[in-house]
């Protein structure tokens, strides 16, 4: 395993402005590495592989967290499905393939939950992948994601590069996505009783049966792991990132509720779709490596809901969450 992960190390953050990639950049200066590398994406569209080879070429990172994509939830994924596959499976690729190109020591690739088949059995294990049929409400952003898991494990099968990919539960935290019509449900559930209580309106109105079940992690605690698993991992299984823990959408909002408007009613819509029904990760390997999250839900809670107050207009930006590709005429986008 190489182990020269240091403080002067040329580091590249690919999405450093989204949700994961600012809670890494936070991070990383805060143990004090001092050589981070960014790319806005008006100067760096990592759907474009001239492109990417030729940043790769002039800045020469060493390290790579690959955390750039397009990101949305249930209605952003349904509604716009070829921009999710199209976007992430070119970000991925060319990324990996400039990182091989150009002798960095050690990339981590950014999966997500929804990769596993929609009735994986409970907890989810890393071998439940390609076992079965998809969520279908997500299941073009879910092939685009398998493809960057595979596309790590290739590269190290075939060239024996150091290439990881982690795969966190459902994320949340400061600058995640406040829009009700691409954001996930954490964050949607946050606007929706704030605006409620703004309103003084006592009905907040959810979507689906509220009987799902999710695991939510804090963006911070995933950043952390990130860091940990850069010094003390360099396997070719990917390994799952989360609590162990889940809850009912109905216990998710009642607990925001409590936090945010404690005076509301939840109103459950339940000719709205579900998703999942239970998406809970097995994170026992990642535990036996030492390491484990911090952050409590109701702690997390408290503190993206004092960020939400704090950058309404950012956070409330109609858009899903992209990084590395610049606005075109079909889709805004923002890194």
């Amino acid at each position: 395993m190489n182990r020269s992960f240091s403080r002067n190390s040329r580091i590249y953050v690919a999405g450093h402005r989204g949700l994961v990639g600012s809670a890494i950049v936070r991070r990383l200066k805060a143990e004090g590495y001092v050589n981070l590398l960014t790319a806005d994406r008006e100067h760096l569209d990592l759907r474009n592989q001239a492109n990417v080879n030729r940043w790769f070429q002039t800045h020469r990172p060493e390290f790579v967290f690959l955390v750039a994509g397009t990101v949305g939830g249930i209605l952003a994924n349904s509604t716009r499905p070829a921009e999710f596959i199209y976007d992430n499976l070119l970000i991925h690729a060319t990324t990996v393939h400039a990182a091989h190109m150009y002798g960095v020591q050690k990339l981590i690739y950014l999966g997500s939950s929804c990769i596993y088949p929609r009735t994986s059995p409970q907890p989810i294990k890393e071998e439940y992948l390609l076992t079965g049929p998809l969520e279908p409400t997500n299941e073009p952003y879910a092939v685009a994601k398998i493809a960057g898991i595979k596309l790590c494990q290739s590269y190290r099968q075939q060239y024996g590069s150091g290439f990881i990919s982690v795969i966190p539960t459902n994320l949340y935290g400061p600058n995640d996505n406040f829009d009700l019509d691409s954001s996930h449900v954490l964050p949607a559930l946050i606007r929706k009783v704030h605006e409620a209580k703004l309103a003084k309106r006592k009905d907040v109105v959810v979507w689906g049966t509220g009987t799902p079940r999710r695991e939510f992690l804090h963006v911070d605690d995933l950043a952390d792991c990130c860091l940990f698993l850069m010094h003390h991992y360099d396997g070719e299984l990917p390994l799952n990132v989360g609590t162990g823990k889940d809850l009912t959408i109905y216990e998710l909002v009642d607990r925001i509720r409590k936090i945010v408007y404690p005076e509301a009613n939840i109103v459950l819509d339940s000719t709205k779709p579900d998703g999942m029904p239970r998406k809970l990760l097995d994170v026992r390997r990642l535990e036996d490596l030492g390491w484990r999250y911090k952050i409590s839900l109701d702690q997390g809670i408290e503190m993206t809901y004092r960020w939400f107050i704090e950058h309404q207009d950012q956070a409330c930006d109609p858009i899903e969450r992209i990084a590395g590709a610049p606005p075109t005429s079909q889709h805004r986008v923002s890194s």
